[in-house]
């Protein structure tokens, strides 16, 4: 299927591992050009090449998003060397642990810049070159917001307000025809998530049993996965759908886990 993205530019902030470099890899995949916003240089760059080698284009510029300044800058530098944005897909964040007894309100506020103050400031500056475009918001949010995870008051409030800005703007923004949707991530294979597992006593055995509570084939879910359902929700081949929170998690949050033993 012809997504129809050739050529659109889309702000992938954290886009260059994890989850953000699958989305980067299919935009560009698709003909569009994705504009990587990140903090380190060289891994923004070394996936901008990685496309480059696979005869797509990306570009990128740093930004260290929990600074509010970076965000308008970010923008104005796509303005500058692309002239329009067609999408943006807010993803940049980190599970922290800061939690409720072992977390102080320094560091919970640090968290909030860390996830989702971004959020908002990114689709804030590059608002009016999305009405423009008319063009789609794509928020990456977590399950923890839902289910809880315990010991990360600050990231599971965030995410909340990730889900909650994804119906506001939907709403604030329909007169522009500007849709605005979330994709909620489970259990997903990620540099981060390996990184999380191997800090575990016994990371084998942790990795075994979380699997296994994935009902839907047992396994992670990948970054491409997440990227193809970002991708979709960009083009106009979703044209009728705004304000959803869509899982992409193989079942994990809302069929019953003990069909992963059935």
């Amino acid at each position: 299927m012809d997504l129809n993205l050739k050529d659109k530019v889309i702000i992938v902030s954290g886009g260059a591992k994890g989850i953000g470099e699958g989305i980067v890899k299919v935009l560009a995949r698709e003909g569009a050009i994705p504009f990587i916003v990140g903090r380190n240089e060289a891994d923004n760059q070394a996936t901008v090449s990685a496309v480059e080698a696979a005869d797509g284009r990306a570009y990128q510029t740093v930004a260290e998003l929990t600074e509010p300044a970076a965000s308008e800058a970010a923008v104005k530098t796509v303005l500058e060397r692309c002239g329009r944005i067609d999408g943006l897909v807010n993803n940049a964040g980190v599970n922290d642990g800061v939690g409720l007894e072992s977390g102080n309100y320094e560091a919970f506020m640090a968290s909030l810049h860390k996830n989702v103050v971004h959020y908002y400031l990114l689709a804030h500056y590059a608002l009016p070159a999305l009405k423009a475009s008319k063009g789609a918001i794509v928020n990456i949010t977590s399950k923890t917001a839902e289910t809880g995870q315990g010991g990360t008051s600050a990231y599971a409030a965030a995410n909340g307000g990730r889900n909650a800005l994804t119906r506001e703007w939907a709403v604030e923004l329909l007169k522009y025809g500007i849709r605005v949707n979330a994709i909620v991530v489970a259990e997903c294979w990620t540099p981060l998530y390996e990184k999380w597992i191997e800090t575990l006593p016994d990371p084998k055995a942790k990795l075994e049993e979380i699997v296994k509570k994935i009902p839907l084939e047992n396994r992670m879910t990948t970054a491409e996965e997440i990227a193809n359902m970002t991708v979709f929700l960009l083009s106009q081949r979703s044209s009728h759908t705004t304000g959803q929170l869509i899982h992409v998690d193989g079942g994990y949050v809302h069929l019953d886990r003990a069909l992963a033993n059935a």
